[in-house]
């Protein structure tokens, strides 16, 4: 492709329009650009609702790795890859997962998170190798972010991880009949033009943060991190996730603050045990036990017969 074809893909994308609500964005004073920007805001949740039934599927993906033994990986460059390092890396202190579960890769390396490596996003050999260097396989689900669609290291990255056996995901702002990248499903919130032409870190961004957001919380309520609509395998590395910690299993149970503390400790400061442990009245083997046999599942565990020896 030359550069004149290029330029006229380019100019098509639905990114990179000019959004006609702003055409006079550079006469307004402060609370009118706020206000705009707010306005236009409003239209991304209902673009990603519409997307609703693909981010299942992406979830149902995420879990059948997990269950395998496999990660998600998400996969982008610039704005697009830092939001998937962010999400990448709220995993494991908000549901105790090993740092290796969900990972973020970002076109030129880690230093691109806090400072932009320039032509990274284009160095196609470079996906590729990045999905051979992490071995993906199989069992991984791959998610390439890419508000544009057309990021070469991203299309790469997940030409390689399909071709490796991956189960291949791709989340951009464009619609879905411009879309011609073969994989899996693709998750396609079109927020129309931004605010300002062409600055997807605005409602692009919101967008994928949304979805990236959506994925693996809802994979990882669905693989047994959650009881009710609380964090229960979070990692209390911090007085304020101690502090949480204690105030799901009061919350949970009823106790009071120094029975919630006492019942961590003896549960080993595993949250979920604890929350056993007081709702059945048993010891930490058999909370432990009711939670191995129910793959993780607090509520499971809790509702089990004493004399179950699956549940699934």
């Amino acid at each position: 492709m030359d550069d004149r074809a290029r330029f006229e893909e380019f100019a098509r994308l639905a990114t990179e329009q000019r959004n006609p609500r702003t055409m006079d964005l550079d006469t307004l004073d402060v609370p009118e650009i706020l206000r705009r920007i707010n306005d236009e805001d409003r239209t991304v949740a209902d673009a990603v609702e519409a997307e609703l039934p693909h981010i299942a599927m992406a979830v149902d993906f995420a879990v059948a790795s997990f269950h395998a033994g496999g990660r998600l990986v998400y996969v982008g460059a610039g704005t697009s890859g830092r939001l998937g390092v962010l999400d990448a890396s709220e995993c494991p202190p908000t549901f105790g997962s090993d740092p290796e579960q969900v990972v973020g890769v970002i076109a030129g390396g880690y230093t691109a998170v806090v400072r932009a490596v320039e032509g990274a996003e284009d160095r196609r050999e470079e996906g590729e190798r990045a999905m051979d260097d992490l071995e993906v396989g199989g069992e991984d689900t791959v998610v390439g972010v890419a508000a544009s669609r057309r990021t070469p290291y991203v299309v790469a990255a997940i030409e390689r991880a399909r071709a490796r056996g991956a189960r291949t995901v791709y989340l951009t702002c464009t619609p879905r009949e411009e879309f011609e990248i073969p994989l899996d499903v693709a998750i396609c919130p079109v927020v129309g033009p931004e605010v300002l032409m062409g600055s997807t870190r605005m409602k692009a961004g919101t967008a994928q943060k949304m979805v990236l957001n959506m994925i693996s919380t809802a994979a990882f309520v669905r693989s047994g991190k959650a009881y009710e609509n609380m964090m229960v395998d979070l990692t209390a590395n911090s007085q304020k996730l101690v502090e949480r910690s204690r105030r799901t299993v009061m919350t949970s149970t009823g106790v009071g603050y120094d029975e919630a503390a006492r019942a961590i400790e003896a549960a080993g400061k595993s949250v979920k045990t604890a929350i056993v442990m007081l709702k059945r009245q048993c010891d930490r083997a058999e909370a432990e036990r009711r939670l191995q046999q129910t793959n993780g599942f607090v509520r499971r565990a809790i509702e089990m017969d004493a004399g179950s020896e699956t549940h699934q």
